[in-house]
């Protein structure tokens, strides 16, 4: 999916709120350095791509590699602590399977990246909604025939916080069919408040899934960019399940058999799939 002219605007204010976020001192050569860079790029690239390659530049100019570092940390023991509680009203509910397909999906409104600036309060006022939220498009039927016939299945991650609801996730993907080989894939490098590996150890991914990062430090899933190790391990996949925008936006024109998890948090996303915003999504690439 190209970069839409929606996102520009998103783009250059994602820079100005990281950039105050995290302390550049030269606020206007970084502009000038960005601003040259979209005068110059490609609009044939995808969005993910494009901040991920403006973040890189955020760190330069700030001299830090991880800014995100600590917001990272603290959701992540945030949420890892709230974990008991899920898994116990998964594990009632009539369709336990379903329902933590569902908090997956619904994991993916804990973004504090600075566009989307999900309040922690609201966050949890949803949560304690979930019930009202339908999928709007539900192929989860799908992807359990697709599970149990799975030899190996890679599930790509997207945001702190959020993994927590993976796990949990991970963990009914394997009692479903204990024979799959489950690989959680992560960013290669820090960027936004995207998970690397070092998050996916942290809240026990490992349990489940073993922890492969793409080597590539943009949002989302840029195959192009990605590692020779992760290409070979999503060619090999039989199933990949794709958690939020970024990743959609990334592998929506992939011909292969994968199901993107997420909420529609822009206009733009919700548009090309043809939903409202603000909805939860289980969908069947359809390509």
């Amino acid at each position: 999916m190209r970069i839409h002219d929606k996102c520009l605007p998103c783009v250059v204010n994602q820079v100005i709120k990281v950039a105050n976020i995290t302390g550049v001192d030269k606020k206007e050569e970084l502009l000038r350095e960005v601003f040259t860079y979209l005068s110059k790029m490609d609009f044939e690239v995808t969005t993910p791509e494009i901040i991920g390659e403006i973040f890189g530049m955020i760190k330069r100019h700030t001299n830090n590699q991880d800014p995100y570092k600590e917001t990272r940390n603290y959701y992540n023991a945030l949420f890892l602590k709230l974990l008991p509680e899920f898994e116990r009203k998964i594990d009632q509910a009539e369709n336990s399977f379903q329902l933590a397909i569902r908090y997956a999906i619904f994991g993916n409104i804990i973004d504090f990246n600075p566009i989307h600036n999900t309040l922690l309060e609201d966050i949890f006022d949803c949560f304690e909604k979930m019930e009202k939220f339908e999928l709007v498009i539900d192929d989860s039927k799908k992807l359990t025939e697709d599970i149990l016939n799975a030899k190996t299945l890679l599930y790509l991650g997207d945001n702190c916080g959020e993994i927590c609801m993976d796990k949990i996730f991970l963990k009914k993907i394997k009692e479903l069919n204990p024979n799959v080989k489950l690989l959680f894939g992560v960013r290669g490098k820090s960027v936004i408040n995207d998970s690397i590996a070092e998050d996916a150890f942290a809240v026990g991914i490992d349990e489940y899934a073993e922890v492969i990062d793409n080597g590539d430090g943009s949002i989302g899933t840029v195959l192009n960019r990605t590692s020779p190790e992760f290409k070979e391990v999503y060619r090999k996949a039989d199933v990949v399940i794709s958690k939020g925008q970024a990743n959609y936006e990334c592998l929506s024109e992939e011909n292969k058999n994968i199901y993107f998890l997420l909420m529609t948090k822009c206009d733009v996303i919700a548009s090309d799939i043809d939903v409202e915003e603000n909805k939860m999504v289980c969908m069947k690439n359809k390509i």
